[in-house]
């Protein structure tokens, strides 16, 4: 058979004085009390099961330490992404003036006002006081509202409404389409009271009924898109337990046995129980996008328990003995699945580096679960495998040149693999190759879009009913995309001042404007306070649009803030100026936030600051808010942290193999191959149109460890070999390609067949995404591992290999096993 064991350390295993040994004796020994324990554990972490909260907290997605985030914080009201949009549409040809579309409106913003969450002074249409248009009395410039305190009836009223829509500078924009076929209402929510399933079941509810043959409603905003999330989730749960079948089939057609099988699937369920447990205890909420990256953890558990259960059958097919081979196994592969675990776990928590605490928080829950692979892995796989009825077809799985169906298969395919490795000239040659085509791939990779590449959300596919919608809002209306440039008072305490009616507010107001706007890609559109003050002064000097602009070192600019505002609620004008008209915004509308509109955007509104400056007299102009410059936080933490975390993950990886293999080079042999798969990774994302997010970097890092395991796994086993072998190198990467090398394989190829499925399945975009990208991440990492790992080498044939006082490279001496096995015979007769 294929165990090695080195004579220099006989005497050690003979004599238990190994630590690997003692901890594997100790627990076969005491098996039942292990499996008793384990038992009451998973009782334990099953009860805070029911308790775990996946939901989406919108602030815990945003980056905490981006200067864009910080001004959000600062003033909420100013491009809040908390805002739904609904737009009402005439589908017949006709205008919005009339009594059937205008009650549409009415009973919509009323039924949407009900809604718990909403924030009842953020709510506007058409049909509310917020929307009002200036008019000259004789008391003066007073606002009035577009619609009274009824629904407009006859052509006389209808007409008078049309009229003060024309008169209105924030209506004929933002509200009323320039065709007149559309008009929308506007309403923002309380993050601490939004509950996004119950907004977007309400909200759906109330379109459905209002939509007719003439009338076609479309309801968009980022509660509306998690809404949609929220309800596709429920499908994904589905598709989840579509994988988890597949992945069963697959394993039981290639084990063909109950213990192959059922391994496994008992020990990545107890590890996924402990995880979920574990949140539900610390009542830690989970982002529900982030959900496809438990798979990933399952997946990882398949390929150890496979990895393990394989070395087992090797052990057993000499022993013939269940207990004595747990045993041995256990010794044997304690240090190189521990190390494993470990890597998979340090490359999970280097997520929580990133200054996101949904990530964060993720990044405990999955560390925690992986770690939790460690005692299910390792200890209750020896445990059951002890217990679980012997298999009858081991010489099928393990038997050399015996091995039939799906391991002759793998077998002759990997042994194709080997003899592009070894000998004297072909590995020299398949270096060559594999260096070009990584050269060309790293080009590739560098092509990849950062945030989101679509008009409407990536989330979701192009034809949703969601990207739909915000298309058909877009072609209607300046767009529902903002970034918002805040004029902040610099003493917001002193009332008297008023800093947001100021000259100096609405010099610096029209200057940005004029600058943003005259840039290459302009804004579609843009507003201000400075447009209420406007239209105040034009009717205050008589109406003529001659007066529409104001000298802004005139003191008549104060004259009309204070005209405008006089006598108004102050939330009529929440958009551009805070409740006490102190601080204010200058907002800038856009069709969508992908990055090159958002880098164009960006262009535009530090042009503008560049060309007022930042400090005055009463006022600190700020950069920036609204959904653009919260975007461009969110893209920017990938920029930053995508080498940040794959660099902190292969740092901890390099000096816990330097320990594992006592050697740096063994930490470069393996690292070459999984810093290859991220690059091939990004390219792939490239090719399929995978924008490169928050989400997808998380998942990447997280490939991380999948490629190091397979490293971990497979260098150990040429490390054993190489002894085995008499010292061949050759024999020794055959060895152990047809061998460790079958149970990567198969571990990738059944996460394919598993997750490909999503792809087909799934409503939401994103995790027909994330299965592309999960499937590419398996085969990537496979074929690396197999081939670029053993490559290096082949070629490079490093000392450390050589040594036999390697914690992951120790054979198995058999014979005290048997002879244990003998001497407990002996002893029982005797007794």
């Amino acid at each position: 058979m294929r165990f090695a064991f080195h004579l220099s350390q006989l005497k050690e295993y003979k004599d238990m004085e190994n630590l690997r040994f003692k901890i594997a004796r100790w627990i076969v020994s005491h098996r039942a009390q292990v499996a008793c324990v384990f038992l009451i554990i998973t009782i334990g972490f099953a009860i805070g099961v029911p308790r775990v909260d996946i939901r989406t907290i919108f602030a815990d997605l945003l980056p905490s330490d981006d200067p864009f985030v910080q001004t959000f914080k600062d003033h909420p009201n100013f491009g809040n992404p908390l805002t739904i949009t609904v737009m009402v549409k005439r589908s017949d040809g006709g205008n919005i003036y009339n009594e059937d579309t205008l009650k549409k409106v009415w009973d919509l913003t009323r039924n949407i006002d009900l809604i718990e969450g909403v924030d009842h002074d953020r709510i506007v249409s058409i049909t509310t006081e917020k929307a009002n248009y200036a008019e000259a009395t004789p008391m003066g410039v007073e606002m009035q509202p577009l619609m009274g305190d009824r629904i407009p009836k006859g052509k006389q009223e209808l007409d008078a409404l049309q009229r003060n829509v024309e008169r209105s500078p924030m209506a004929r924009t933002y509200l009323v389409s320039s065709d007149e076929t559309s008009t929308l209402i506007r309403a923002g929510f309380h993050e601490h009271l939004l509950d996004y399933g119950h907004v977007f079941d309400e909200i759906q509810k109330l379109a459905k009924d209002a939509e007719d043959g003439s009338h076609t409603i479309r309801v968009v905003g980022q509660p509306i898109l998690t809404g949609w999330v929220y309800l596709l989730q429920e499908q994904t749960y589905t598709i989840f337990a579509v994988t988890v079948g597949l992945l069963i089939i697959a394993l039981a057609f290639y084990m063909r046995n109950f213990a192959g099988v059922v391994t496994p699937v008992v020990c990545s369920f107890v590890a996924a129980i402990w995880g979920f447990g574990l949140v539900g205890w610390l009542k830690s909420p989970i982002e529900p996008l982030l959900m496809v990256v438990p798979l990933l953890l399952v997946a990882r558990s398949f390929s150890h328990c496979v990895q393990y259960t394989e070395r087992y059958y090797e052990v057993f097919s000499e022993l013939k003995d269940r207990k004595l081979a747990s045993e041995a196994t256990l010794a044997v592969m304690m240090a190189p699945s521990v190390f494993g675990i470990i890597t998979d776990m340090v490359a999970i928590m280097c997520i929580g580096v990133a200054p996101i605490p949904a990530m964060q928080r993720f990044a405990l829950f999955c560390g925690f679960w992986a770690f939790f692979l460690i005692p299910t892995g390792v200890m209750l796989i020896a445990v059951m495998l002890s217990y679980l009825p012997t298999p009858k077809n081991i010489d099928d799985i393990i038997g050399d040149d015996r091995e039939k169906g799906i391991h002759g298969f793998q077998k002759r395919v990997l042994e194709g693999v080997a003899s592009l490795i070894t000998g004297k000239r072909i590995p020299k040659i398949t270096a060559t190759i594999v260096c070009i085509v990584s050269i060309v791939v790293i080009i590739l990779s560098r092509q990849v879009e950062i945030g989101n590449p679509t008009e409407g959300s990536n989330l979701l596919w192009d034809d949703s009913e969601f990207n739909v919608g915000v298309r058909d809002v877009n072609d209607h209306f300046p767009g529902v995309n903002s970034l918002e440039i805040i004029l902040e008072a610099k003493d917001p305490d002193n009332v008297q001042q008023r800093a947001a009616r100021t000259e100096e507010a609405y010099a610096l107001t029209k200057e940005i404007l004029r600058v943003a706007l005259s840039q290459e890609h302009p804004a579609k559109a843009a507003r201000s306070f400075s447009d209420f003050m406007e239209e105040g002064s034009r009717l205050y000097s008589g109406g003529h649009p001659a007066w529409l602009s104001l000298d802004p070192t005139d003191r008549s600019v104060n004259a009309a803030g204070v005209a405008v505002a006089f006598g108004q609620n102050p939330l009529n004008f929440a958009d551009v100026a805070d409740f006490q008209f102190q601080h204010s915004a200058i907002s800038l509308f856009y069709r969508d936030n992908k990055q090159e509109t958002i880098e164009r955007a960006l262009v535009a509104a530090h042009a503008a600051v560049d060309a007022v400056g930042t400090d005055h007299k009463g006022i600190t102009v700020r950069m920036a808010s609204g959904t653009i410059a919260l975007q461009h936080a969110m893209n920017s933490v990938v920029k930053r942290y995508e080498w940040i975390l794959l660099g902190l993950a292969c740092l901890a990886i390099f000096f816990i193999a330097s320990y594992m293999y006592k050697s740096f080079v063994a930490s470069l042999v393996l690292l070459v191959p999984v810093v290859l798969a991220n690059f091939y990774l990004t390219a792939t994302m490239s090719v399929l149109g995978i924008g490169l997010d928050i989400n997808s970097v998380m998942v990447a890092v997280l490939g991380v460890g999948v490629g190091i395991d397979y490293g971990i796994y497979l260098l150990s086993r040429i490390c054993e070999e190489y002894h085995a072998q008499g010292e061949d190198w050759d024999r020794a990467i055959t060895e152990a390609l047809t061998t460790t090398g079958k149970a990567i394989m198969f571990t990738a190829s059944i996460m394919l067949i598993g997750i490909m499925p999503w792809y087909f399945l799934s409503d939401l975009k994103f995790m027909a995404d994330m299965g592309l990208l999960l499937s590419a991440i398996m085969l990537i990492n496979m074929v690396l591992a197999l081939l670029v790992l053993p490559l290096i080498v082949s070629v490079l044939k490093p000392k450390f290999v050589t040594r036999t006082d390697l914690m992951v490279g120790e054979g198995i001496d058999l014979s005290w096993f048997s002879e244990e096995k003998t001497r407990e015979k002996e002893q029982g007769v005797s007794a």
